[in-house]
C-alpha cells in the first residue's frame, strides 16, 4: 500500500529494485515521476510492477512508468484519456496507450497530477455502474 509518507510495501520493493537497475539519468526522472504519482493517488493504491513496469493500481489497474535507453515512458490504461488531453500532450510524443518524455526531464507535475486526478475518477466511476 501507498500512503502519502511513501511507505513501503512488498510492491514498492519491487519498483525499488527496477528503479535501481535505471541509469542516470532516468532513474532521477522516474523517481520525480513516482513522488508526483504517490502525491496524488488515494492511500488505499497499491504499487507494483505490472507488464515488466513499476504501475499504480486503485480499483483497477491505475497507471504506468518506465524507463528506455532513448526515452521514458507514462502510460495512463486508458487510451481515451490520451486523445482527451491531446492539446495538453501536444509537445510530446504519444501513442494510443503512452506518452513519452526525455530521460532527463519529467513530464510537468501539473501534467503528471491532473493525469493521475483523471484517472483515479475514471476508476472511481466504473466502480460505481
Amino acid at each position: 500500500m501507498v500512503d502519502r509518507k511513501g511507505t513501503t510495501g512488498a510492491g514498492s520493493e519491487e519498483v525499488d529494485r527496477y528503479l535501481a537497475k535505471v541509469p542516470e539519468p532516468a532513474r532521477a526522472t522516474l523517481n520525480k515521476i513516482r513522488t508526483l504519482i504517490r502525491s496524488v493517488v488515494p492511500t488505499e493504491a497499491r504499487e507494483g510492477i505490472s507488464y515488466g513496469m513499476p504501475a499504480f493500481r486503485y480499483k483497477g489497474a491505475l497507471l504506468g512508468y518506465a524507463a528506455f535507453p532513448n526515452h521514458c515512458g507514462l502510460y495512463p490504461m486508458n487510451p481515451a484519456l490520451i486523445v482527451a488531453m491531446q492539446d495538453e500532450l501536444k509537445r510530446y510524443e504519444t501513442s494510443k496507450g503512452a506518452i513519452r518524455f526525455a530521460v532527463d526531464k519529467p513530464l510537468p507535475a501539473a501534467l503528471v497530477k491532473k493525469i493521475v486526478k483523471a484517472r483515479v475518477a475514471e476508476n472511481e466511476g466504473r466502480k460505481k455502474r
